[in-house]
């Protein structure tokens, strides 16, 4: 029974031991990890940031860096030589809150996180769209074209996703698809030599506004290359002469015979081969009349 006060004195003698030396050489006792290069001076002295029971204070960081010179200065009055990309902004954050974005701390290999994400959420509203000011512009094909705020199409939590409009592009650069996009490689594409626009929408590449069964039903018998039916790339014209029985005097010759002699629109009577042209033709009426 007489050890248990002994037992206790020990523990409590150890705890502020600890504590003692938590003040004593913090570095040693509750570190996360080395300090950034900048600070590696600092390393045994983290009051000069910390305040004790209450972390690290901005107070603390601005007593070194004036906020007026974050980015433009260093803390001996020194000019920073020019970035590519970023100049100082600190200036410009509704609120002074250095621990919303940096953490001196490089911390252990497996947990490494020298710098927390920052919020954009923390720029004032007049600098908030101004994105050159801290990001270079992307060079890819998408972007090169492009003389818009960032923010027209992304947001400001995420790159992505964006929400391009095909509406921001100027008329000349709308019109060459391919300047952005590779040309579709399945069979009916691979014929086509015109513009996008012709069949879709910039608004979604599906559906589109083509659909060659309503003019013509491409049957087992009719599976041939575009430009057999539409010369020199010309879409909006078509000829059925050319193949097999198909010459133009022999439909003269055949049409005539019937009484029929306006044939030059072959498809308001022949828009599907497997059908008889009288039905077809019964149908075409029927259409004009709804129309």
């Amino acid at each position: 029974m007489k050890k248990r006060p002994v037992l206790w004195i020990v523990v409590v003698l150890n705890l502020v031991v600890l504590v003692a030396l938590a003040f004593v050489v913090p570095h040693l006792m509750v570190s996360p990890g080395p300090l950034v290069r900048g600070h590696e001076t600092l390393a045994t002295d983290c009051f000069a940031c910390h305040a004790p029971w209450r972390g690290a204070l901005t107070a603390r960081c601005t007593e070194c860096h004036a906020i007026a010179d974050v980015g433009l200065k260093t803390t001996k009055g020194e000019p920073i030589a020019a970035r590519t990309v970023k100049v100082s902004f600190h200036q410009q954050l509704i609120e002074q809150d250095c621990m919303a974005c940096h953490s001196d701390h490089q911390g252990p290999k497996l947990t490494k996180r020298s710098r927390k994400p920052f919020s954009h959420a923390l720029l004032k509203l007049s600098v908030k769209d101004q994105c050159a000011s801290c990001h270079g512009a992307p060079k890819d094909t998408v972007h090169r074209d492009l003389r818009l705020e960032c923010s027209q199409c992304h947001g400001d939590t995420a790159w992505k996703p964006a929400h391009f409009d095909h509406q921001l592009l100027t008329a000349p650069v709308r019109d060459r698809c391919d300047s952005c996009h590779n040309a579709p490689n399945d069979r009916m594409h691979r014929q086509i030599k015109g513009s996008c626009q012709s069949c879709h929408q910039t608004a979604a590449w599906k559906p589109a506004t083509f659909d060659h069964d309503k003019s013509f039903v491409l049957d087992r018998d009719h599976q041939a290359s575009c430009e057999t039916c539409h010369r020199n790339n010309d879409y909006s014209r078509y000829t059925c002469y050319g193949c097999h029985e198909h010459s133009e005097a022999k439909v003269r010759a055949e049409h005539l015979e019937e009484g029929i002699r306006d044939f030059t629109n072959c498809v308001e009577c022949h828009r599907d081969p497997g059908v008889e042209p009288e039905e077809q033709a019964g149908r075409s009426r029927g259409r004009r009349e709804r129309d």
